[in-house]
């Protein structure tokens, strides 16, 4: 069992959560970048492995800190060469029934991670494995489960939550949140939540 499920972290499975078999596993990345690449289960655990402290924060109204572990963004960045008009980028599960749209700006935080692990073990499918994002500077709406398309787009666009009324930001907004991990209410200011 993971540290999520230990810490009962809530499980949203928008869109549905696909059936993802690792050996025949594809991250597709395209859209704005000068060559479409396709990468296996295998092609992402030989990038740089990184661990990152960081904070997961949903707009429902909880927070979990955990040591992630996976692939930092620029890392990943590093494996492309991208167009300069791309500012965005859609993130969709694998199958496509969930998406939403960052834009490169807000992925310069040095703790976003394409995540595989959690705490020394694997991110289970319900909390968005094989690989998820997680992008602590947003509301975790944004931090695509079930990753298995990145496209680098013009224009901010939609998404699942966001054609529902979230906002296209995602920017985490001041007001309160449960801290899953001391089981308190806590105030957070607005932005990536490092106070606690």
């Amino acid at each position: 069992m993971s540290v999520l499920k230990d810490l009962g972290v809530p499980i949203f499975k928008a869109g549905g959560m696909p059936a993802i078999d690792l050996s025949t596993f594809v991250l597709s990345v395209g859209g704005l970048i000068k060559e479409k690449r396709l990468f296996s289960w295998q092609d992402i655990l030989t990038m740089p492995k990184s661990k990152v402290n960081s904070r997961l924060t949903s707009v429902s109204g909880w927070s979990v800190r955990a040591d992630w572990e996976g692939i930092k963004w620029d890392d990943f960045l590093r494996q492309l060469s991208l167009d300069p008009e791309g500012n965005y980028v859609r993130f969709s599960t694998v199958g496509g029934s969930y998406t939403t749209v960052v834009g490169l700006k807000d992925l310069e935080n040095p703790r976003v991670l394409l995540a595989y692990g959690v705490n020394g073990g694997w991110i289970e499918p319900e909390y968005g494995g094989p690989l998820r994002m997680v992008i602590p500077n947003l509301w975790g709406y944004k931090s695509c489960k079930w990753l298995g398309v990145i496209n680098f787009i013009d224009q901010m666009g939609g998404g699942y939550w966001e054609d529902r009324g979230y906002t296209r930001s995602g920017i985490i907004e001041p007001g309160f949140t449960f801290d899953i991990n001391t089981k308190t209410r806590r105030p957070i200011p607005g932005g990536e939540v490092t106070e606690f």
